[in-house]
């Protein structure tokens, strides 16, 4: 699995707990975050993580701001983005599950580490179901498509 990881300037620490744990789970990390002091608009980290894994260079994406709102408003702007901002893993696993979710959103400022490595374990574990949640995803894309 192939995860592409990005945050602002809220989100440095969080972003290198999560990573360390993904590398434990011999998962490859691909960082677009910035790193202690350095700054950066959430919008535009949120833009790059949802193009690469629009782009299937990375399977799923995380993404850190401070609560973990605005990159998920952002990210969720870029067509096919299903962006999740969860604060507990059982929201992370239906995300996937219901809603077939490809990016994680983490406050760092909201969640503590351990709490944001089980958000993540359920997340990265779970997989969309299908069958009757398929047709709210169809319409989910059909508004972004504009077509209901």
């Amino acid at each position: 699995m192939r995860i592409v990881i990005g945050n602002d300037h809220a989100g440095p620490k969080l972003k290198e707990v999560l990573k360390e744990h993904l590398i434990t789970k011999d998962v490859e990390v691909i960082d677009l975050g910035v790193r202690e002091g350095e700054k950066i608009d959430y919008p535009l980290i949120a833009k790059k993580v949802a193009e690469y894994v629009m782009a299937n260079k990375a399977d799923l994406g995380v993404l850190i701001c401070g609560t973990g709102i605005g990159v998920s408003i952002s990210a969720n702007k870029v067509k096919g983005i299903r962006a999740a901002c969860v604060s507990d893993p059982y929201s992370a696993k239906l995300s996937r599950q219901h809603n077939d979710a490809n990016i994680l959103c983490i406050g760092a400022r909201v969640v503590g580490d351990e709490l944001a490595k089980m958000i993540l374990d359920e997340f990265i574990e779970a997989s969309f179901l299908g069958d009757r949640h398929q047709r709210r995803v169809d319409i989910i894309k059909a508004i972004e498509n504009e077509e209901v």
